[in-house]
């Protein structure tokens, strides 16, 4: 190798080295977790060849673009915050409505701090058990829309039931219904093509939430995975489904698929309709001409709260601290992806050593083996605190919801790294309603169904079983 080779190698490395080096500071100016930021550091200054490219893709734990968007339209945004305050008002705890709801639970309060909107009464939910009841009720609504449809998902499919969907919207449309698409780039790669162009012939609204506008081609960690469908500002649909046909269970690698979806009707919409409205503009710089009256529909006390990375705190990690943290005699919590942090797993172990009913119901099966390697690490954390332990084996356990004394939640969000710091997630909270018993009820089923785990399931592994699931925990913050 001649002298010129050599001094090209040379200069190639000190440019990957300094790299590393910008990368490094670049993560520990920007990490949002210690274990994270200390990851990253040590793999960019001592394997920049390998860590640079992956810390460009998906290094990132803001969401810069979002936030620049919702920065050049906070006058506006505001605006339309504004109304739909101003029109749940009479039916939030400022507005006289519940006073009662503050002495049932401080921590309501913290917990809508956190939140765009206010604790509202006036509504009405349905649970929605599993695939089939779910996208009935959505299309059916949709069927039903008079005026407007915002319809947002991660993972949108070409197949049977992305078609049916797709029916539904087009139909809408034709009968003079405003219908406004958004889906993520990352998750729905598959409906490019003739699905969206003839959704654009119907005259549909239809965008991806992705890269050009918010730089997240180049920022693959960043993922919208919201699920909401709001009709006519009176109607929602918030949970864990996507649209595809393994949620009905026809993933044969899956089998059954077990996920939970919930429909709100009535002041509690507009709050899911302003966070629809916040990722339109985010993804287009235009903000939807909607609908921001309300009316009663029941009597439940309903919360909508979104988070993500675009927010000034870490929305969805509060959320579940404040939860665990406030249950007193019972929290059950639901998910397909258990790769808790430490101040999660603290807050755990509190709740059980308090004499708190915890129990964590997570599948045999699971999509990513990675995520299915890392939750074996935790039985040691978990178990001997009095955690109790389950593993669905009907099928994928894929809903996301938990019960904490009389809050009931059901969202998008799991219960990992990702989704309290990464994703655009969002959650639909009840308190003191019949939301709660039926979840408790489907929780009761979903636990006939499942196995408890004990220690020994996780000691008695071989050795190379334990190390790997060990080594994938450590990669936990990079997941």
């Amino acid at each position: 190798m001649n002298d010129h080779w050599i001094i090209t190698l040379l200069a190639a490395a000190v440019v990957v080295e300094l790299a590393g080096v910008f990368f490094a500071i670049d993560a520990i100016a920007r990490g949002r977790t210690a274990q994270g930021t200390v990851a990253w550091a040590l793999a960019l200054v001592f394997v920049p060849p390998v860590a640079v490219p992956l810390y460009f893709l998906i290094g990132a734990r803001r969401f810069d673009g979002y936030i620049r968007a919702r920065r050049r339209g906070t006058l506006a945004l505001d605006r339309l915050a504004t109304r739909a305050v101003e029109a749940m008002a009479p039916f939030t705890i400022e507005g006289g409505r519940g006073a009662a709801v503050d002495e049932r639970s401080g921590a309501r309060i913290a917990i809508q701090r956190l939140a765009r909107t206010d604790w509202t009464t006036g509504n009405r939910t349905t649970l929605l058990i599993d695939g089939e009841a779910t996208f009935d009720a959505i299309v059916a609504a949709l069927d039903g829309a008079a005026h407007d449809i915002c319809i947002q998902f991660y993972i949108v499919r070409a197949d049977e039931i992305g078609w049916r969907v797709h029916r539904a919207l087009v139909a809408a449309a034709r009968r003079g219904v405003v219908v406004r698409f958004l889906y993520d780039s990352l998750g729905s790669t598959e409906i490019a093509g003739a699905f969206v162009d003839e959704l654009h012939e119907a005259g549909i609204h239809a965008e991806a939430f992705h890269s050009e506008r918010n730089s997240t081609w180049f920022r693959l960690n960043f993922r919208n995975h919201r699920k909401i469908v709001t009709i006519d500002g009176v109607t929602a649909f918030i949970g864990g489904h996507n649209i595809g046909v393994e949620y009905l269970g026809r993933d044969p690698a899956m089998g059954a698929w077990r996920d939970t979806h919930v429909r709100i009707d009535g002041p509690a919409v507009l709050a899911a309709q302003l966070s629809f409205a916040e990722d339109w503009n985010s993804a287009t710089g235009t903000l939807p001409e909607l609908s921001w009256t309300c009316s009663e529909r029941g009597d439940e006390w309903v919360l909508i709260v979104p988070s993500g990375p675009g927010d000034q705190f870490e929305t969805c990690a509060l959320l579940f601290h404040q939860v665990i943290q406030s249950a007193r005699e019972k929290l059950w919590i639901a998910s397909p992806y258990f790769v808790p942090d430490e101040g999660i797993v603290l807050n755990l172990q509190l709740a059980a050593l308090r004499g708190v009913d915890t129990r964590v119901v997570i599948p045999e099966r699971c999509d990513n083996a990675l995520v299915r390697l890392s939750a074996y690490s935790y039985y040691e954390d978990v178990i001997p605190a009095g955690i109790n332990l389950f593993r669905y084996g009907a099928g994928f356990l894929h809903h996301k919801v938990f019960l904490c004394d009389e809050i009931a939640g059901v969202g998008t969000a799991n219960f990992d790294n990702r989704s309290f710091r990464i994703n655009f997630e969002i959650t639909v909270l009840t308190a003191g309603g019949p939301m709660a018993r039926h979840i408790q009820e489907m929780f009761r089923k979903d636990l006939e169904r499942s196995t408890q785990a004990t220690l020994a399931d996780f000691t008695r592994r071989p050795w190379m079983f334990r190390a790997l699931a060990r080594v994938s925990r450590l990669m936990s913050p990079l997941q």
